[in-house]
């Protein structure tokens, strides 16, 4: 009796070591799956709850003539098209077309990029042709192939035909005796696209808040860092440089060669404006001429052209993952569509030509 107690006691210590080796290891194998934590100064600052110009925001008066003339469809030869027609504020910015359909619904030859964290990048368009979003904003309007207005005078005279909006200039330019020109619609559009925000997962997570990314988003921040981060950097994940389409692997389609059709050097060749990664999930198709269709065969062509890298698939999902935690809110006060003033008999009428 004596023997058996002994041995069933020390089984029974044996059986609890056993354990506890086995939770220890458990244990260790779970922490190895914790992705340790990465610098971030890349993606810094933290974004900004805006972009407007200067120590002091517009005035509401200009804020609220923007948003009237970014969803004014009579700034359009057909009164058909606004700029939210092919920048759907309430679908992040985009209208997730290859090429917009623009006046007689005709197609350019570029995808239409979000106009959401559109301000504070290096350049407009894919090409950099316009510096600023104010100067970007005047470009479609006389563009015959989008908007379609035949001259600043034709947009001006439908513009003063409408007492409202002669007023809603005098409000948000109340230091210029003739605010109604053509550089103020410039001015109105672009002020309002600057609070154009959509924070987002990851914000929480640059604050500082680590439940903010679940563990294949840490994961696919990680890759993302490593292999991408290069030309997707900055806190809108893009926009700040020109980068060369097929920099590792001859990029199969020469046709458009981008920046190099404005500035005509030859080292600009196929050169684009590195897009903002901001609401990527919900901004397809992607490139440049939108001609890819989701999200996971954009970033296996980014790996493979652009730093020749052959991912997993489950690298790949690591990194769609983390993408979809720059998926932010949208302003939807911010963004409400606004009333329009009344046309009146001396507006003048679609033109269908």
């Amino acid at each position: 009796m004596i023997l058996r107690f002994k041995w069933n006691n020390f089984w029974k210590k044996g059986l609890f070591l056993s354990i506890f080796v086995a939770a220890l290891s458990l244990s260790v194998a779970c922490s190895q799956q914790i992705v340790e934590k990465i610098d971030l100064t890349e993606f810094g600052p933290a974004m900004p709850r805006n972009f407007f110009i200067g120590s002091e925001n517009p005035s509401k008066a200009l804020i609220n003539l923007g948003k009237q003339l970014y969803y004014e469809p009579r700034l359009s030869k057909s009164n058909l098209i606004s700029c939210n027609s092919c920048h759907n504020l309430s679908n992040y910015g985009v209208d997730n077309e290859k090429t917009s359909p623009g006046h007689l619904n005709q197609r350019g030859g570029r995808n239409s990029p979000t106009v959401y964290h559109a301000a504070p990048q290096i350049a407009q368009f894919w090409d950099g042709r316009a510096e600023t979003v104010e100067e970007q904003a005047l470009g479609p309007i006389l563009n015959p192939i989008e908007m379609g207005m035949v001259s600043e005078a034709k947009v001006l005279e439908v513009l003063n035909s409408m007492p409202e909006y002669v007023t809603a200039f005098k409000r948000a330019f109340p230091q210029e005796s003739d605010p109604v020109t053509y550089e103020n619609i410039g001015k109105a559009i672009g002020t309002f696209e600057r609070g154009l925000v959509t924070p987002a997962p990851f914000d929480l997570y640059f604050a500082g808040d680590e439940s903010a990314l679940n563990e294949q988003q840490k994961r696919g921040l990680k890759l993302f860092a490593s292999d991408c981060a290069s030309c997707h950097f900055s806190n809108n994940f893009g926009g700040e440089m020109f980068g060369k389409l097929g920099l590792e692997k001859e990029w199969p389609n020469k046709e458009d060669l981008g920046r190099y059709e404005v500035t005509k050097k030859e080292e600009d060749r196929l050169k684009f404006k590195v897009p903002i990664l901001r609401n990527v999930a919900e901004t397809a198709p992607y490139f440049h001429d939108g001609s890819v269709a989701t999200l996971e065969e954009a970033v296996k062509l980014m790996a493979e052209y652009q730093t020749k890298t052959k991912l997993s698939e489950s690298e790949v999902q690591d990194i769609i993952a983390f993408l979809n935690s720059l998926t932010g809110e949208l302003p939807k006060d911010y963004i409400s569509k606004p009333i329009l003033p009344k046309s009146t008999a001396q507006t003048p009428l679609p033109d269908l030509s």
